[in-house]
């Protein structure tokens, strides 16, 4: 009996010490994220306004695309000669075309001597793809930097610059007219999509 005793004791303190020389498991990491670049980053920024300011220039029905609060005749404001909903949208788009392509060398497709845009894009359907074709002209802007190339100046319509800023510009230019943009939006009663309620995920 005594043996038996003394021979589970052994077997426990085995299993015991085996257990305490066991590696402890690895902790579970996340995938590597992919190492962050000048074109990465800059790339992110422009697919951010792009969602947020696209997405405010659809939420405008057509037949307020004209709205300027020029025309609500608002007792102490001052709106005269400000941009309309559509003039802001094309301004936008006209600017990223001036300082994307200044950055790639690209012609821009369309004519931008005009800081509006083109008159003959007048219709909704025609505003939103120049505004979109400008985003696309942006990625390829933010996708050719380098470390390296992102200092080296190039000319801009505000003249010399390095391509970082051109770029980087392009998105603080854009932000301050989407905030104009919501302002429009709200006096026609319609909430930016981006300050929407978003669905649980």
């Amino acid at each position: 009996m005594r043996f038996l005793s003394t021979l589970c004791w052994i077997c426990m303190m085995g299993i015991s010490m085996g257990a305490q020389a066991q590696p402890a498991a690895a902790p579970k990491t996340q995938a590597a994220q992919p190492a962050q670049t000048v074109a990465s980053s800059v790339d992110r920024e422009i697919k951010i306004e792009e969602r947020e300011f696209v997405s405010v220039a659809e939420a405008m029905p057509e037949d307020k695309f004209n709205f300027s609060p020029e025309a609500m005749n608002i007792p102490g404001s001052d709106y005269k000669k400000v941009r309309t909903f559509a003039e802001q949208v094309k301004h936008v788009a006209a600017t990223n075309f001036g300082l994307y392509t200044a950055v790639t060398g690209e012609k821009p497709p369309y004519d931008i001597s005009n800081e509006n845009g083109p008159d003959s894009i007048k219709t909704k359907a025609d505003i939103i793809k120049f505004l979109k074709d400008s985003f696309a002209a942006g990625h390829r802007a933010a996708q050719s930097l380098t470390a390296q190339n992102s200092s080296e100046t190039v000319k801009t319509f505000f003249g010399p610059t390095t391509k970082v800023f051109a770029t980087t510009f392009a998105v603080a230019h854009g932000f301050d007219h989407y905030g104009q943009m919501v302002e429009y939006l709200r006096m026609n009663g319609i909430v930016p999509p981006p300050s929407r309620p978003q669905p649980k995920q």
